[in-house]
């Protein structure tokens, strides 16, 4: 393809990036779908507690290694086949697991897809930046979050109702549809644009070049991505109290816990779209510093409603639901915020040369960091209860504040 037939279709509202979103959306509806569902499956095939938990393990293992591995495939031609080829690696082996419960396969199994995903999520995020102009950089991360949000708000709890009532069958065909479809779609991308280095992404004319020149490679680029590391990579630390154990001494009052999550994914989902808008608008993260505080505040609220859980409560009462809803729903849009805000600025401190390894620091620590974070806050809840722990996270989050605050007045 030439470099003009490619640059049409580049751009926020060009075709490529219109598949991006649609090959992001349906590929992590497949991830979505299964995430509670295969462990529930391999609990169900005798697995026990520890197996189920084995494959969700695997699976992040496999995604993380992959992910180590992307910088390197992603500069030497991966942005033209890691997409599709991961969305299939995804989402092909899913009917897989129906053969049988017996936790070697599911292991497998969840291994191959982990590499999938693994792959998937690197070269979606990469592709987001490598597609638009610099100025479009925020909006089009933005668009990039919804399309990973949304599946989470849509499947995350509706994926166990399917398998209970419809079958898992039903289930693990649909998740696997989903990323097929997503790999055309991504496979049309790279019809449409190549790897997107056409357009104005990757900067044009002498002033591009000059800026390309100047970008930090090596140990250099790695130092850079540092500290916007850290300002994400605590708060994903803390989503997983949110996320993963948030529910459990809300059993008992079903609705509020169910509120309180739907709260969070929405309200992440709304934080990273306009953190991404406000960033092209203003020319800086306008959100990062706020949706820091917010994060903090969130996890103060919650930990106030939960902290009479300690004393064998039999429900959080009408102020703790309000407050656990609230601060689900306040750490969820500050979470959200301070995601597209920090890989907009590791985008920008990296150059477009080095847009793959910005995606896979992001990415790594990301999943890394809600994988520690439910390994550390359950040794934290198991010696000092739901409050407490919930609490320590917060003051945690509130230490980091100044980090991302100075980040915040120098994102470049």
């Amino acid at each position: 393809m030439n470099q003009a037939a490619g640059g049409r279709h580049l751009g926020l509202h060009g075709w490529a990036f219109r598949l991006l979103v649609l090959a992001t959306a349906l590929t992590f509806a497949g991830f979505v779908l299964l995430l509670p569902i295969v462990p529930l499956w391999a609990a169900r095939g005798g697995a026990g507690e520890v197996g189920a938990g084995a494959t969700t393990s695997v699976f992040m293992l496999t995604t993380v290694l992959t992910q180590l591995a992307m910088p390197w495939l992603l500069d030497r031609g991966g942005y033209r086949w890691t997409f599709p080829v991961g969305a299939l690696l995804l989402g092909a082996p899913a009917p897989l697991l129906l053969v049988t419960t017996d936790i070697v396969w599911l292991l497998a199994v969840s291994a191959l897809r982990g590499i999938g995903f693994g792959m998937a999520t690197v070269a979606g995020s990469a592709l987001a930046a490598r597609l638009v102009p610099p100025e479009q950089l925020g909006r089009a991360t933005g668009y990039y979050g919804l399309a990973v949000g949304l599946p989470n708000v849509v499947f995350l709890s509706t994926g166990v109702w399917a398998a209970l009532n419809l079958g898992f069958a039903a289930v693990f065909w649909i998740a696997a549809a989903g990323p097929l479809v997503g790999a055309a779609a991504a496979a049309g991308i790279w019809i449409l644009a190549g790897d997107g280095t056409a357009g104005a992404a990757a900067g044009s004319g002498e002033a591009g070049a000059e800026r390309e020149a100047d970008a930090p490679r090596g140990p250099r680029l790695y130092r850079r991505l540092g500290i916007p590391l850290l300002a994400m990579l605590m708060p994903a630390v803390a989503s997983s109290s949110v996320v993963t154990f948030l529910a459990i001494p809300l059993s008992e009052a079903s609705t509020v816990a169910f509120t309180a999550l739907l709260a969070f994914g929405v309200l992440s989902v709304c934080g990273r779209w306009a953190a991404g808008t406000l960033s092209d608008r203003r020319r800086r993260p306008v959100l990062l510093t706020w949706g820091s505080v917010a994060a903090v505040a969130g996890m103060a609220l919650s930990a106030a409603a939960l902290w009479p859980a300690e004393q064998g409560w039999p429900g959080p009462g009408a102020l703790g639901a309000v407050a656990a809803v609230a601060g689900a729903g306040l750490f969820g849009a500050g979470f959200g915020a301070v995601q597209n805000d920090t890989i907009v600025i590791m985008f920008r401190r990296a150059g477009a040369r080095a847009y793959g390894t910005a995606s896979a620091v992001w990415n790594i620590g990301y999943d890394a960091g809600t994988g520690i974070g439910s390994l550390v806050l359950g040794l934290a809840i198991q010696a000092a209860g739901y409050g407490p722990a919930f609490a320590a996270t917060g003051a945690v989050l509130a230490a980091c504040l100044p980090a991302a605050a100075a980040l915040a007045r120098r994102p470049r």
